[in-house]
């Protein structure tokens, strides 16, 4: 039963076998945190603690997924599945959905994103009559979101004269208003936005001390993973549910703390000891991800930092290739630089264009390196770019989507009342508001008390007031007992979207048409993936959550194009090889983060983020001269590039661009044509009685899904047969295979 102790090091075995009090993990880049957190879990259990009182936290939906099969395939799928496992939103958005009416709220409200946010307060503003130059949405949206995080409800604010004085301070004296109303208008609608998970979870576990007792009891052992990143709501929540067993065990590496601007607060970490005396202190200090070289040299960058825990980090891997130093003439000479090495290196030493990962500092540094790349026939994709669940006519369906799963969803209804135009106008909707706060009932509940002498509504719009609430209505009735694409498919074609765009004839309306029907195949892409999962739900609730606590972190890179992406979106993520763009000083560090030690070392940590994703070979590049504004500027190497350990490096000189190599070796790529080793696809087929199996262990497969991967596993068991495969790009899965669309490459 206890095999799996064989696969840690001495530094993890630790950790894992620790059972119980509080314990620190201070786990390097690449040091197998991961294992050591899947394998406490495993231990724990076998250990007969139940799996019902175990807790995981993690901040990607990715890091749970990954931990939950790999538990399951060391003590089954049933006990995995009663692991509290997943993202601190997701787990206690579940504990909130349960006990909501304790804080007036109903169990299925509705969670509301960033945007849906910002559209609120912009509304807020407007009702206000605002100056919109002092009172930006986004700005207002901010700060909320910072004073929920730490702590500060409309109540503390009020009774905090120095916050409101900054608030003066900076033109902005209507703030607490602002707050106020946005609080009761969520509260109004039965809304949760993504900073009240945490904040309402505080407020439940502070005012019902029944509910604490409960969850303490519950969650015996507690385990967070990248604790570096918890912020102040977060801290006071894990601190509540263990202080009852004391059984908390954090992972981190404060050396990766990078996320301050999102409230992340790197003394929970660099304080636990402090917040824990009898913790016991585990380092994992060996990085099984990258050469001597780059390890050396991170170490030799991160060690300039005042501020963090004593570790060594090591690995015993080879020395491999010394860090690159390129200096270009200017940015569209870097971009040619890096774009003509991958070049290079894809065909000299036969590589995918997965295994290259090209990290910069802003988005804004990535036109170069996309023009380069672009002119030489090389694949790539951006991360960080606008989502695709911010496009307008995706967010427009969704509002369909959320009203229907809530009618008190105020913000949605607002969105497509009238959307496609029926006729519903601003003054309409105004008196919508009236009735509304006057009686103190829901936007939508206002549509059917518009008998309120005060506001007069003409006939003609009564009726497009009826027509609507009727239709949403109907939608509603339609859900109860058909899947998430059922029912946007029926509602895209009762509200002739598609039409409307094609009406308006332009390239514009086309995309617009493009992105509902990708949006379409993404609904039905996640009924199908839900029937290879052994919890199965296919409903509009289950999609809207998935969507409402979707997030870029959980993206994954495509298997045929070269990563371009901020080092911020590189975390937690690892490529062969990574070039590092704009090594400059006010560009990395940026000219907005110098101003404290602090900042700086920050900013220092970002870097080493950067270096410590790259496997086997690391460019790092600065240019003379960049373009701000359209002008050219002088450019300054940045201090980091000065603190790396020149023994590690290999600094070039300019290197010049030679256009007729690039084009003579893109000629002889062209003219050579790749073969094709996917021969006729093999597939099983699967009736009630049982299964074909035309799989074996160590078949290369395909699945349109999760991709190219191997068969590790097959356990026959009539309809619920399955096969363990580990995926190049998904990690290992365990699929249904009476489902799964499995096709054998040879």
């Amino acid at each position: 039963m206890t095999e799996y102790l064989q696969k840690l090091n001495e530094q993890q075995k630790l950790p894992v076998i620790h059972k119980n009090g509080p314990l620190i993990v201070i786990a390097g880049a690449g040091s197998g945190k991961t294992r050591v957190l899947t394998y406490r879990i495993v231990h724990l259990i076998n250990q007969n603690i139940d799996p019902f009182n175990i807790l995981a936290l993690t901040f990607t939906n990715k890091a749970a997924a990954e931990m939950k099969k790999r538990i399951s395939e060391s003590v089954g799928d049933s006990q995995a599945r009663n692991i509290w496992m997943g993202t601190f939103h997701s787990v206690f958005a579940r504990i909130l959905r349960s006990e909501a009416p304790l804080l007036g709220y109903p169990t299925n409200f509705t969670i509301y994103d960033t945007y849906d946010s910002e559209r609120l307060v912009s509304n807020i503003i407007k009702e206000l009559n605002l100056n919109k130059d002092h009172y930006k949405a986004k700005q207002i949206r901010n700060r909320i979101s910072s004073l929920k995080n730490n702590f500060i409800t409309v109540e503390n604010y009020f009774n905090n004269p120095e916050i409101i004085e900054v608030d003066k301070m900076s033109k902005r004296s209507e703030f607490g208003i602002i707050y106020k109303k946005y609080v009761e208008r969520c509260f109004r609608s039965s809304v949760m936005d993504f900073d009240d998970l945490l904040l309402k979870t505080n407020e439940l576990l502070n005012k019902f001390p029944e509910v604490l007792s409960k969850y303490q009891d519950k969650f015996r052992y507690i385990l967070v993973d990248e604790y570096q990143d918890t912020n102040y709501s977060q801290y006071l929540i894990i601190k509540a549910l263990s202080d009852r067993h004391q059984n908390l065990c954090v992972v981190g590496d404060d050396s990766q703390s990078i996320y301050s601007f999102r409230g992340a607060n790197i003394d929970n970490i660099l304080n636990f000891k402090k917040h824990y005396p009898d913790c016991k202190i585990y380092k994992l200090e060996q990085n099984y991800r990258s050469s001597n070289n780059i390890v050396q040299c991170a170490n030799s960058l991160i060690q300039n930092n005042q501020f963090k825990l004593d570790k060594t980090i090591w690995t015993q891997n080879n020395d491999g290739e010394k860090i690159t130093i390129n200096k270009s003439i200017s940015d569209s000479d870097e971009g040619r630089f890096v774009a003509s090495n991958i070049f290079e290196k894809k065909n000299n030493e036969l590589l995918n264009n997965s295994s290259f990962a090209v990290l910069y500092r802003t988005n804004a540094q990535s036109r170069a390196i996309e023009d380069a790349l672009r002119k030489i026939n090389i694949e790539y994709q951006v991360f960080g770019g606008l989502s695709f669940y911010q496009r307008k006519e995706i967010k427009d369906i969704i509002a369909y989507l959320r009203l229907i799963e809530n009618l008190n969803d105020e913000e949605s209804l607002r969105r497509i009342i009238n959307f496609p135009p029926r006729g519903i106008g601003q003054t309409t909707l105004d008196k919508l508001t009236l009735i509304s706060e006057k009686q103190n009932i829901s936007l939508f509940d206002s549509i059917s008390n518009l008998n309120d002498p005060s506001v007069k509504i003409n006939k003609g719009t009564i009726e497009k007031l009826e027509n609507f609430m009727n239709q949403i209505l109907s939608f509603k009735v339609f859900s109860q007992n058909k899947n998430a694409f059922e029912t946007v498919s029926h509602i895209i074609n009762k509200i002739q979207i598609v039409n409307f765009y094609k009406n308006e004839g332009s390239l514009e309306s086309f995309n617009r048409i493009e992105n509902i029907e990708e949006l379409v195949n993404g609904i039905n892409d996640f009924i199908e993936g839900q029937k290879e999962l052994f919890e199965s739900d296919k409903s509009l609730s289950k999609y809207l959550e998935d969507v409402a606590l979707y997030s870029e972190s959980d993206k994954e890179a495509s298997n045929e194009k070269v990563s371009l992406m901020t080092v911020h979106m590189a975390k937690g993520l690892e490529f062969p090889i990574v070039y590092v763009l704009g090594m400059e000083e006010n560009l990395f560090p940026s000219i907005m983060s110098i101003n404290s030690r602090e900042e700086v070392e920050e900013e220092r940590r970002l870097f080493y983020v950067a270096m410590t994703r790259a496997e086997k070979s690391l460019t790092l590049s600065h240019c003379n001269q960049r373009f701000k504004w359209g002008n050219l500027i002088e450019c300054e190497p940045s201090r980091f590039l000065l603190e790396v350990n020149n023994k590690y490096t290999n600094k070039n000189s300019l290197i010049q661009q030679q256009p007729s190599h690039i084009d003579n070796t893109l000629l002889r790529l062209r003219n050579f044509k790749k073969r094709k080793n996917i021969s006729k696809l093999k597939s099983f087929k699967s009736s009630s009685q049982n299964i074909k199996i035309n799989i074996k262990i160590n078949d290369i497969v395909f699945h349109e899904r999760f991709g190219k991967g191997e068969v590790k596993q097959i356990e026959l068991d009539g309809e619920n047969s399955r096969a363990t495969i580990s995926f190049n790009n998904s990690g290992e899965k365990k699929v249904l295979l009476k489902f799964a669309k499995l096709k054998v490459i040879k």
